[in-house]
């Protein structure tokens, strides 16, 4: 089939977590015989960004890692139909304009010979829904949510069997524990700051247990404000900027330990949603403690695949016996690895993929849904 992608963008991860996912989807359909296309708008913000901050040297990551995937860039003078290139199945991720979803779904509605998906990762539908009912999805297929209490919301807003849950992944092609253990220290995090969404979640789970266990912290993200440097320095935090995705899995093989510190979204008002990090870290070997987050779709076991620390000082005495206890550690690294290798690897969800689109072939016109409301 040739499966064509519009996404914000594949070559930057530069504040842009659909990026990791994508990547590793992409390769997995590329390497099942699919023709595969990201096709992503000249200009965006965050390969912009990437470049202003790291120029060209900036996308070498990225590159050698994924030397199989095929990107194509296109300006706003170019017309949506002429990218589409015969297109079987096209996904539309949220992170685009209102202008090119709704040009897609009147060329899909008027006749178009492919199934049309929109593709949701955030939260905006709870907590900006008036930026979501923005696109017409009159036209689309369906939608692919990236987690149960996602795709509920889109079932209340009369989407019915037409929306599917489709969580995100860990690519285990490239996120996969060391060849050979070397020395390992201190604690790391790897995310941006976030707006202010876990602002007080990151002081209490994370910068204030990691000295009270006695583990330097290691933090790499962007968008870190004034504001929040200081913070760092406060607690003695070391800072390091923007890592490209494809170098963590040298950055966990470095550490000890990492911790998960879920958005404010995704524990009060989208529960049982991890972030991606949680997958590639797990599929990276390192032992990691979450703060409170509901695994309300029994993605993991929580206790054998990670620890879940309920307050700042279980997340202290957490990191202090995972210092401490090298078995402990073991298990949790042998538990998390197989977890993501059985239900969690981009492999999976390509295959769920493939399954949703034979669910919607031959193609037909889609049922009339209206804007989403």
């Amino acid at each position: 089939m040739k499966i064509r992608y519009f996404t914000h963008s594949l070559l930057s991860c530069w504040n842009h977590g659909n990026a990791h996912f994508l990547r590793g989807v992409l390769r997995e359909l590329a390497m099942l015989g699919h023709d595969v296309l990201a096709l992503e708008p000249e200009g965006n913000w965050s390969l912009s960004n990437l470049l202003a901050d790291h120029g060209e040297a900036g996308l070498t990551a990225f590159r050698i890692a994924y030397p199989e995937l095929r990107t194509r860039s296109y300006g706003d003078d170019e017309q949506p139909e002429n990218l589409l290139d015969d297109a079987d199945v096209v996904i539309v991720h949220e992170w685009n304009e209102p202008s090119l979803v709704a040009r897609l779904g009147d060329i899909r509605a008027g006749g178009g010979g492919f199934t049309l998906l929109f593709h949701d990762t955030h939260h905006r539908a709870v907590s900006d829904p008036g930026a979501i009912r923005a696109f017409d999805l009159s036209g689309f297929d369906g939608v692919l949510a990236f987690g149960e209490t996602l795709a509920d919301v889109y079932r209340r807003w009369g989407w019915g069997n037409r929306v599917w849950t489709w969580h995100e992944a860990a690519d285990i092609r490239h996120f996969q524990p060391p060849e050979e253990e070397g020395e390992r220290s201190g604690l790391v995090w790897i995310g941006n700051w976030g707006d202010g969404e876990r602002t007080a979640e990151l002081e209490e789970y994370l910068f204030r247990p990691a000295p009270a266990a006695g583990l330097p912290l290691d933090v790499y993200g962007v968008r870190y404000p004034d504001a929040a440097l200081r913070t760092l320095e406060r607690y003695g935090v070391r800072y390091h900027g923007w890592a490209p995705n494809a170098a963590a899995p040298e950055i966990f093989a470095r550490h000890l330990a990492t911790v998960h510190v879920p958005r404010r979204f995704y524990t009060k008002r989208l529960p049982g949603i991890p972030t991606i990090r949680m997958f590639e870290a797990l599929a990276c070997g390192i032992p990691l403690i979450s703060a409170p987050w509901s695994d309300s779709e029994s993605l993991f076991s929580p206790g054998d695949d990670y620890l879940v620390a309920r307050t700042g000082a279980e997340m202290a005495r957490h990191l202090k016996s995972l210092a401490s206890d090298p078995d402990l550690r073991a298990s949790l690294v042998s538990k998390g690895i197989e977890t993501v290798r059985a239900r969690h690897s981009c492999a999976h969800r390509a295959r769920e993929l493939l399954d949703i689109a034979a669910t919607l072939r031959p193609v037909h016109q889609p049922e009339s849904m209206g804007t989403v409301a």
